[in-house]
């Protein structure tokens, strides 16, 4: 019985990892989903929360890196969006 204890430990860590791997996954497809309409409305909420989830998953070591980085970036771009719109007209939507 105490051969298959260290193996019971180590399969459940193992899938601890493996889950934790997904949620971060899910959360670098979630900030570049974020980020994409962020560029059009509502980037004031998007944008930060695409830049959050991007360096949660980055931190956890997702295996989607590459979208992370981008959702990452697409908040950035957001927030500069917000900028310009404020500065240009006062606003902080698009207007006609």
């Amino acid at each position: 019985m105490q051969s298959t204890a260290p193996e019971m430990t180590k399969s459940a860590s193992t899938a601890g990892k493996q889950a934790s791997t997904q949620d971060a996954d899910g959360m670098a497809v979630a900030s570049f989903i974020l980020g994409l309409p962020g560029l059009l409305v509502a980037n004031i909420f998007l944008g930060p929360t695409a830049i959050v989830l991007a360096a949660i998953a980055l931190r956890r070591g997702t295996s989607r890196r590459g979208r992370a980085w981008f959702g990452m970036a697409l908040g950035l771009i957001d927030l500069a969006v917000l900028a310009i719109l404020i500065t240009a007209d006062g606003t902080l939507s698009w207007s006609p």
